[in-house]
């Protein structure tokens, strides 16, 4: 058992792992949906007629999906980093706030990009 109600919030190398890493998997998503968007852009030669840069049914679930699983296994990431830091006894509240971070911009890319599935 330990002694929890001491989160140790002054930790300061720790705080700036833990930022990084949320840093980089946002980085990381915007890459994908970037790349994702320029791949249907680019496959949009056989719907020229199509209202929406996206018009195909891969595309749409390419550009919906994939950014926001980088987000859900980066959050996923950083809560089993918080239990690895809080079994060895470090400040572990930092990576709960990354996991949590990255989980609600995962909900919220996920409720825009099923604005995608949906037409």
């Amino acid at each position: 058992m330990s002694d929890d109600v001491e989160k140790r919030w002054n930790d300061p190398p720790e705080i700036r792992r833990a930022t990084r890493y949320a840093v980089v998997v946002l980085a990381t998503a915007l890459v994908v949906m970037a790349l994702a968007g320029l791949w249907a852009y680019l496959g949009r030669s056989d719907c020229t007629d199509a209202p929406t840069a996206v018009c195909g049914t891969a595309d749409r679930y390419v550009l919906a999906i994939a950014p926001a699983a980088v987000l859900m296994v980066g959050g996923l990431g950083a809560f089993v980093h918080t239990y690895t830091v809080w079994r060895h006894g470090g400040t572990w509240p930092a990576w709960q706030g990354a996991g949590w971070a990255l989980m609600t911009f995962m909900l919220i890319y996920a409720a825009m990009g099923s604005g995608l599935l949906a037409e």
